[in-house]
């Protein structure tokens, strides 16, 4: 099988979110299999020289994207079986960040009308296109637009994959020729027209041959309105085409038995090396080093609906518990100033760490007791899965992929690996947030099982390869 992976941004040539990861790490599952896998993305400036350096040039063209006639040059390099393409325009892409940008519909079009344009200067046509959030969007459209004249595209099937419904692309009507170079039937006709405007989200969903999701929770939340940001008409058309595929883990990266980065590195069978790393976070951000005092962990942007508000709401009663609490990101200010704050009031007993760092990061997961994710929604998530591998017992709320991969030991399951709430309330999370914490105190060798499990989980991007492969399968015949 030809698989092309259509992606805005891929782990470990850049990054700004969970996509880099899937995209970093599902392409190279498929070719596993024995799949033919190739991906493409934009050649940004944030690419390392490192990188670069490895890179063969293909050629270049120039893509008519309505009336703007642009450069547009191609790069390849073999990683983990996989060919990786990188689309290059300096003017498009060399910029301080990946998103952001007040052109930013305008360099993405550029980019799905290049994938599709640079599809001859490829080692092979696709059988699959598989695109992924509003980045992508207008590729699916492009190629039903181009099928009619190619006949090189017109057996492909294409998979589009929403990370994030809350991000749509949308933009005023007048893009539709002027911006995006489509006849203007795309949004009278009504595949790209909601609400008044275009919608490119909308319109991958319904070009495409199977939509999917990131968790199969997340899939069924969104045919609510309180999940699906306006498009649960949408989600409700498309319905009969749509799936949910949790993702999975690079679990070679994030494996606490070989991470260099942690202070001394441990297993599931032999879990002693996670003191030694506790005591070495305690000391290394100033907390009071001390074995029997849990560590709560929080790293997650700092933005309302990653619950951020339900933790400033009962913060006092949190630390009234007797825990220490570090928190590592970044988000909006009121927050960010909020969490410092904290750190004086509560001196050796509260960190906050107002940054992005992988590496801690990575020693806050193998040093904490307890990690807390209570969000509002959540597609996926990552960071409870990678707290679970390095034995942090999690204490989420039951939504998306949350309600997917932690399994409720509050009553006794034998499958029990974290501590859940259902419901959007400050004190439902405290309550909750205390029985973990009983747990940790009365029944230490109670939650090293419940560590166990966590650590022992499959969250391998084997199963959810066989569930795209499967799809790709079927859309195949």
């Amino acid at each position: 099988m030809k698989i092309l992976y259509v992606t805005s941004e891929a782990a470990p040539f850049c990054k700004t979110g969970g996509l880099a990861d899937v995209a970093g790490s599902l392409p190279p599952a498929l070719a596993a299999n024995g799949d033919e896998v190739a991906v493409v993305l934009p050649l940004y400036g944030q690419i390392s020289l490192e990188w670069k350096e490895k890179m063969t040039f293909r050629g270049n063209i120039y893509v008519d994207l309505a009336w703007r006639h642009e450069y547009c040059g191609l790069f390849s390099l073999k990683y983990q079986g996989v060919t990786w393409y990188f689309v290059d325009n300096e003017r498009y892409f060399r910029r301080d960040s990946l998103y952001g940008a007040y052109d930013d519909g305008e360099r993405f079009a550029f980019f799905c009308h290049a994938v599709m344009d640079l599809l001859p200067s490829m080692d092979w046509m696709p059988e699959i296109v598989h695109c992924n959030d509003w980045q992508t969007a207008l590729l699916p459209i492009y190629l039903k637009d181009a099928a009619v004249r190619w006949e090189a595209v017109r057996g492909m099937k294409c998979v589009f994959t929403i990370h994030n419904i809350e991000y749509q692309g949308q933009f005023g009507e007048s893009t539709v020729s002027d911006l995006f170079g489509l006849d203007y039937g795309w949004y009278s006709g009504g595949t790209l027209e909601m609400n008044g405007c275009v919608n490119l989200l909308k319109g991958a969903m319904i070009c495409s041959d199977t939509v999917t999701t990131v968790s199969p929770t997340y899939a069924r939340q969104l045919h609510y309105s309180y999940y699906a940001h306006g498009l649960e008409s949408i989600v409700d058309l498309v319905g009969e085409k749509m799936h949910g595929v949790l993702n999975g883990l690079d679990v070679k990266s994030f494996d606490p038995s070989t991470d260099q980065a942690i202070a001394k590195c441990y297993s599931a069978a032999k879990l002693q090396g996670k003191a030694v790393c506790k005591s070495a976070l305690q000391k290394q951000l100033g907390l009071e080093v001390n074995p029997d005092v849990p560590l709560l962990a929080v790293v997650s942007r700092l933005v309302s609906h990653k619950g951020v508000d339900l933790i400033r709401e009962v913060f006092d009663g949190i630390m009234d518990l007797g825990i220490q609490l570090v928190v590592l990101g970044m988000g909006d200010k009121e927050y960010e100033d909020f969490f410092r704050w904290e750190q004086g009031c509560y001196p050796r007993r509260m960190s906050a760490q107002i940054a992005y760092s992988d590496k801690l990061s990575r020693q806050i997961y193998a040093g904490a007791d307890l990690f807390l994710m209570p969000s509002k929604s959540e597609p996926c998530g990552l960071s409870q899965m990678i707290a679970m591998r390095y034995g942090t017992v999690p204490i989420v709320r039951q939504t998306g992929g949350l309600a997917d991969t932690v399994h409720s030991c509050q009553v006794g399951q034998e499958d029990g690996n974290g501590y859940i709430f259902a419901n959007y309330n400050a004190y439902d999370m405290l309550y909750t947030i205390s029985q973990a914490v009983g747990l940790y105190h009365g029944d230490r060798e109670g939650f090293r099982a419940v560590q166990r499990r966590g650590m022992t989980g499959d969250f391998s991007w084997n199963t959810s390869a066989r569930t795209y492969r499967d799809i790709y399968t079927s859309l195949l015949g």
